[in-house]
């Protein structure tokens, strides 16, 4: 499915714009413009997301991770070895 187009005009530093135009061909300059243009939107909702969600982790919250994540980790996964091993002899 593709988007409607819509033309928009807006400006850019003169040195900025030869840039653009020595590294992108002459028909790819929208393109070019649009996918930095939502790669940016992308950062910055990422970025606004993180900022509005910083502090929420509490660590008396998640007392199994008070020896470390990589401890952690490796408990779960020695847990599920066993399992994973016990179903497979039972096929």
């Amino acid at each position: 499915m593709s988007t409607a187009l819509k033309q928009a005009n807006f400006q850019i530093p003169e040195d900025l714009l030869n840039q653009l135009r020595e590294t992108v061909g002459k028909g790819e300059l929208s393109r070019f413009v649009s996918e930095a243009l939502k790669r940016e939107l992308q950062r910055l909702r990422q970025l606004t997301a993180i900022d509005e969600t910083f502090g929420a982790w509490k660590d008396g919250e998640h007392p199994e991770l008070t020896a470390g994540v990589d401890h952690f980790i490796r408990n779960v996964r020695k847990s599920t070895r066993g399992k994973r091993a016990d179903a497979s002899d039972r096929r």
